[in-house]
């Protein structure tokens, strides 16, 4: 295990103070805190590098499009995909899926046709697909939820017919930590013949994900909450897919030769990057991943396990507390959550809580967590989140315990 004091120095903004307290920082699933070494390495290429990357034949040009291919290597290694090709620079996860949704039901799908996704999905897992499906005639289709948080397996086999051209899922809950069994999702898929995607925003901070032995066709993940910059994200495409789907936008960059007569584009990836990548978040990406395969994901993962599963034993004894995802509350030696606890107390309104506890130095997050059909299964507007990271300790979740009790004393 490594050590958790020496994590917590490469992080200073833990250090600080919010209203006169330490901050107690639990809002990771929405964002995390950035080590030192990713923002030294991204000052260092501004300072020392910055050029654009492609093309230019000076020093600085080749020097800062070395780190930027470096970076795509970087990412190919940590989620084991293939090769290069298959590893597309984005905004974050949102546009990595706005990228395939778009082209996929432009190129793929004919009015009528389907598209699975999940109960539990992220806005940025159904609005994407939603405007397709309202442009083009296209249809979702929802795989339920049962009563303990988790997907209704059978119910998604039964979604499939020949109308169902792909299916679009979370690996793991923003909300309720649920993590998926997408191996088993994805056999099913294949088995009809239809392409998935994989939301791996929640995934990819927490445990090792391997493309190739998952066998998903897509695979989407944001830097900024894997301890890297914000406003790059990652689309890993199979090769076969990636060369058969059409640009997503149009620029320089991603073509071959351009003349007012016809265009024609490069390969995947550059085919989907166009215009000036940010070169300087891709490498400060590829820092934060390397930083984070030295800790060590499988003791990251332990870590963040041994955290929530604390937290969860000892919120059971808060009086009137209601903890979302049935699974957490009833089955704590399960292994299958993530680093997320959801949950209300009582008739305490959840952003009343929240508000409260930042007066305690605690950040937490509250409302739908961009989740709002979730809210509408559990029957409830919103929840206070609390969300782990590999520096966060058990001091703090004791810290976010008495400050529960706080709080609800005070109602």
């Amino acid at each position: 295990m490594y050590d958790i004091n020496k994590v917590r120095e490469d992080f200073p903004i833990l250090s600080r103070q919010v209203h006169g307290k330490p901050l107690v920082y639990l809002d990771n699933a929405a964002t995390t805190q950035k080590p030192l070494r990713m923002l030294n390495a991204m000052q260092d290429e501004y300072l020392n590098v910055n050029s654009n990357v492609h093309r230019g034949v000076h020093w600085m040009s080749q020097q800062a499009t070395e780190l930027y291919e470096q970076a795509r290597e970087t990412v190919r290694e940590f989620i084991n995909a293939p090769t290069t090709n298959d590893i597309v620079f984005t905004r974050g996860t949102t546009e990595s899926i706005n990228l395939v949704a778009t082209v996929f039901c432009e190129s793929m799908m004919q009015e009528g046709d389907e598209i699975i996704v999940s109960a539990m999905e992220h806005h940025s897992n159904i609005v994407p697909w939603q405007l397709q499906g309202q442009r083009k005639g296209k249809k979702l289709r929802v795989i339920p939820m049962n009563d303990d948080g988790t997907l209704d397996i059978e119910a998604y086999k039964n979604l499939f017919n020949e109308k169902t051209k792909i299916v679009s899922v979370t690996q793991v809950s923003n909300v309720l930590g649920t993590v998926n069994p997408i191996k088993e999702m994805i056999r099913i898929a294949h088995e009809h013949n239809v392409p998935i995607l994989i939301d791996g925003a929640q995934s990819a901070p927490h445990f090792k994900v391997d493309v190739q032995a998952l066998d998903c066709d897509f695979f989407v993940f944001s830097g900024h909450k894997v301890y890297g910059p914000t406003g790059i994200g990652v689309l890993y495409g199979k090769e076969e897919w990636l060369d058969r789907l059409p640009p997503y936008q149009g620029g320089g960059e991603m073509i071959q030769h351009v003349s007012f007569e016809h265009t024609t584009f490069e390969r995947p990836p550059l085919k989907f990057e166009a215009g000036t990548p940010d070169y300087v978040a891709a490498h400060g990406l590829a820092v934060a991943l390397d930083y984070i395969t030295q800790l060590g994901l499988d003791d990251i993962a332990q870590h963040e396990h041994n955290l929530t599963k604390y937290a969860l034993e000892q919120m059971q004894a808060i009086p009137d507390i209601n903890i979302y995802g049935h699974q957490k509350a009833l089955n704590i030696q399960s292994d299958q959550f993530g680093a997320v606890v959801s949950f209300n107390v009582g008739n305490i309104h959840h952003s009343d809580m929240g508000t409260l506890l930042d007066q305690l130095g605690i950040a937490v997050r509250t409302g739908h967590h961009c989740a709002q059909p979730l809210m509408d299964c559990l029957g409830i507007l919103g929840t206070v989140r609390a969300s782990f990271a590999l520096y966060n300790t058990r001091e703090e979740v004791d810290i976010l315990l008495a400050g529960i009790k706080r709080v609800s004393q005070m109602f």
